[in-house]
């Protein structure tokens, strides 16, 4: 049986079989019993390469950080988690770079990491989200159509499962819709940053 230790565009844990393409943390979320006793413990939301050179970790051993693990960087965005400053250099550059651009005054760590958590949050355990036009949304950019979370990429809509993208349909027109990626994230793509997706959405554009 899989752990709870993927995240969905959601920004939820859950116990399904995908690995992904990134891990990532927000603390210590399990229990000796590697069970998740909490959504999150600290306001610093990383995304980080599965494979580190040098570096080999046992899953959820106790009393350290809790491995997240997401499909691709487009849905851990969309889970409200950045780029890690150490293992992904010079993506956190580059989004870093572009936030300054995109919304100006400090772009410290800290303070991105400040922004993140009021735009992914209403409160502890409930994702925060806004309503757009959907065709006014940047690839990379997850929204909610029927309930489900689905990746804007290339003109088409694509539905996320933890295994890679079911299936693709034509983006509506017009249509308004609850956009899961953190508000303060979205201009960053409309500005240039290309978050990397699973080969299935390629696959199928």
């Amino acid at each position: 049986m899989p752990l709870q230790n993927r995240v969905t565009p959601f920004a939820q844990i859950a116990a399904l079989p995908g690995r992904g393409l990134l891990t990532g943390n927000r603390g210590i979320l399990h229990d000796d019993a590697r069970r998740i006793v909490r959504p999150w413990q600290v306001r610093r939301w990383i995304a980080c390469r599965l494979d580190v050179p040098g570096r080999r970790r046992q899953l959820m051993e106790p009393h350290t950080w809790t491995e997240l693990f997401f499909l691709d960087e487009a849905a851990a965005f969309a889970a409200g988690h950045r780029p890690c400053a150490e293992c992904r250099r010079a993506d956190y550059a580059r989004f870093k770079a572009l936030w300054s651009v995109c919304h100006g005054g400090p772009a410290g760590a800290d303070d991105i990491d400040a922004v993140l958590h009021r735009d992914r949050l209403l409160d502890r355990r409930t994702q925060r989200t806004y309503r757009a036009e959907l065709a006014d949304l940047p690839d990379g950019t997850y929204a909610v159509l029927d309930g489900a979370p689905w990746l804007v990429w290339r003109a088409r809509l694509h539905a996320w499962s933890d295994a890679g993208y079911r299936h693709a349909r034509a983006r509506p027109k017009r249509a308004v819709v609850d956009v899961l990626t953190p508000r303060s994230i979205v201009p960053l793509f409309a500005a240039g940053y290309v978050p990397g997706v699973h080969a299935t959405a390629d696959a199928r554009s």
